[in-house]
């Protein structure tokens, strides 16, 4: 048997477990979950390994689980038992390049190969050892609606997307990596959630109308019943780096975590991953993307920082794009091409208090003190390609 099943339904008053019979077997019965502390439910007793399970709260819809680590029929479906101490690994001495020698490749599981599988991506692992990567970075795999996708619109944060493969099978993926000396950072999305399958708003105040976001409602990170969503986030970075041996993370567009509070949710999940480290044995990377050009992600809590490992800045490609092809519109309107990039270079962000024409405000802070070396740049991400109505990538520009 697995761990006691556990879920955070504050507004229930009861929450049931139904349990999928196999093919061909009889009903089972429906299961009260005990009531805890903290709005919780709890099983005590849990499911064996491979057992599909909904919870049903006061009487409604079954629903899947919000910490699901395996939805093999898709986000809408119920959720699979899963061990995460079935895998037998092999990385044990394995130790990450470090951040300053680091040379990162986008990789989109599903169009890596034709196959758009994990284990078909591991077959191609020597193709990036040759180019010269020391860390593969993963755009998002979490379960989202629908077969194809970029991951940007996941739902089911703690599950890898079922077309890409079992949980396992991206388990051997990042033991593969390792063994190719090649580190794994795991994009993750926690400013908003898919429009499709999101259930978290069924099971408590995962969501807030008090701020909005490009992608509608922001998470609830500093509101009433902001705790548990906090501790669900963090409970996320903790399961990808400890359960399936991923080196760091790169977080989404952070602006767009509306957090008000005196310890803001990065600084708070940064100290929860510099705890883990020490249980793991090993140093992992928080990496942040921010448009906002902010020193305090990589500054030390002591000097009013976050305590994150790096910035993704996008100001040394956009000087780039400007120089090689012209191109003024949009945000590139801000840039003025080999100036900039020179600029760039030298201090790290372009825009540092100075006046965005594109923003109609001024951006950006002196990131003095800050070493070049936790600053991550590009010539070009996915950002820049899906941005295009046609894709296309610098080396067509």
């Amino acid at each position: 048997m697995t761990p006691p099943l556990r879920v955070w339904a504050p507004h229930a008053r009861r929450v049931e477990l139904t349990v999928e019979p196999a093919p061909g077997g009889a009903a089972i019965p429906d299961r009260t979950l005990r009531p805890a502390d903290g709005g919780w439910f709890v099983l005590d007793d849990g499911l064996a390994a491979g057992t599909d399970y909904r919870f049903r709260l006061d009487g409604g819809e079954p629903l899947p689980d919000p910490r699901s680590r395996w939805q093999p029929h898709g986000v809408h479906g119920p959720s699979r038992v899963h061990d995460p101490q079935a895998y037998r690994w092999s990385d044990h001495d394995w130790r990450p390049p470090a951040l300053a020698d680091a040379v990162l490749y986008e990789l989109h599981v599903g169009t890596f190969t034709p196959a758009g599988t994990f284990a078909a991506a591991a077959a191609r692992l020597d193709h990036l050892v040759g180019l010269g990567v020391t860390h593969v970075e993963l755009m998002p795999v979490h379960a989202f609606a629908g077969r194809h996708g970029w991951g940007y619109d996941s739902v089911g944060l703690f599950a890898p997307h079922p077309t890409y493969g079992h949980p396992d099978d991206l388990k051997s993926f990042v033991d593969d990596c390792h063994g190719r000396g090649l580190a794994v950072v795991l994009d993750v999305v926690y400013n908003h959630l898919g429009p499709e399958g999101n259930y978290l708003p069924c099971f408590g105040p995962y969501l807030t109308d008090r701020y909005r976001t490009p992608w509608g409602d922001a998470v609830n990170l500093d509101g009433p019943g902001s705790d548990e969503v906090r501790r669900f986030l963090i409970d996320n970075a903790r399961s990808w780096l400890g359960e399936f041996h991923v080196d760091g993370l790169r977080l989404d567009a952070v602006h767009a975590l509306v957090d008000t509070t005196a310890v803001h949710l990065l600084e708070e999940l940064a100290e929860a991953v510099r705890a883990l480290e020490a249980d793991l044995g090993r140093p992992t990377l928080l990496i942040a993307e921010s448009d906002r050009n902010d020193p305090r992600l990589v500054r030390d809590p002591s000097q009013g920082g976050f305590g994150l490992d790096g910035h993704w800045v996008d100001d040394l490609h956009h000087g780039v794009h400007v120089a090689l092809t012209g191109e003024r519109s949009g945000y590139y309107e801000d840039y003025r091409g080999l100036a900039d990039v020179a600029d760039a270079y030298r201090h790290g962000y372009v825009y540092r208090r100075r006046h965005s024409p594109h923003r109609g405000h001024r951006v950006g802070r002196d990131p003095a003190g800050v070493p070049g070396t936790r600053l991550v740049a590009s010539l070009q991400t996915h950002d820049q390609v899906g941005n295009r109505a046609r894709g296309e990538r610098i080396t067509r520009l």
